[in-house]
């Protein structure tokens, strides 16, 4: 699997309401990945130790550049050029009900004999999007 360099090239990061929650906007010379969107959690990798950093919830993207903007907890200190910046879908965003979609079930017994169901059983996921 070939990885894309996203380039990125301007870091700024403002700081709102009492140093409580920071947004830092990462700007980049290359289109997103199709699969960004507003709720994804953005993270980097930093490069000079190697460690994982969790920066927080994607809270806009824009095109013309192409930003995205991170709502940030105090403390995360945003990525340099170097690192590799990747996002993880965000797990409560993406849970939802199953609306919309039903099934129905018809159990018919064509023996003559007696017959008892006991149990009926079922598995219902969410297949990736």
């Amino acid at each position: 699997m070939q990885q894309q360099a996203l380039g990125l090239s301007v870091l700024n990061v403002t700081y709102l309401k009492n140093i409580i929650m920071a947004n830092i906007t990462l700007t980049f010379t290359n289109p997103l990945p199709e699969g960004v969107q507003i709720g994804n959690i953005a993270w980097y990798v930093d490069t000079s130790t190697g460690l994982e950093i969790e920066m927080g919830p994607i809270t806009s993207i824009s095109i013309n550049p192409v930003t995205i903007t991170i709502n940030a907890a105090t403390g995360v200190v945003p990525p340099t050029a170097a690192d590799f910046i990747f996002y993880v879908k965000n797990p409560i965003g993406v849970v939802s009900s199953l609306k919309g979609y039903y099934a129905e079930a018809q159990f018919v017994n064509e023996s003559t004999k007696y017959a008892e169901l006991f149990s009926v059983g079922t598995e219902i996921f969410e297949s990736s999007k």
